[in-house]
């Protein structure tokens, strides 16, 4: 028994640091370009910018479609809808409605 402890306790003390990491990883690729107003997760600090953190992921996809295609005016947010693809839309949907402690 002696014997197991350590790993076990190595296993049990780094398993939250995994996750952190593992949740950075699984980021969408265009998250960054969304980070410096809305924030990694989503959770926006400033009042002038929404938070993304537990929106419905429908409603994510329709605002950003709205942006790209000019029905949604927003001169930053036109040019950062431009450069996405309907996949990093549903990316970057996915990721924002996700993220921990968001109700289904």
């Amino acid at each position: 028994m002696s014997r197991l402890l350590p790993p076990l306790l190595f296993l049990l003390l780094s398993a939250p640091m995994a996750l952190a990491q593992n949740k950075a990883l699984n980021a969408p690729p265009k998250s960054g370009q969304c980070t410096a107003c809305h924030g990694r997760d989503g959770q926006s600090v400033s009042p002038v910018n929404p938070i993304l953190r537990c929106q419905h992921q429908a409603y994510l996809v329709s605002a950003l479609n709205a942006y790209r295609n000019g029905n949604r005016k927003h001169p930053i947010m036109n040019a950062m809808a431009n450069s996405l693809q309907p996949k990093d839309i549903q990316a970057l949907a996915v990721w924002y409605a996700n993220q921990p402690g968001c109700k289904p």
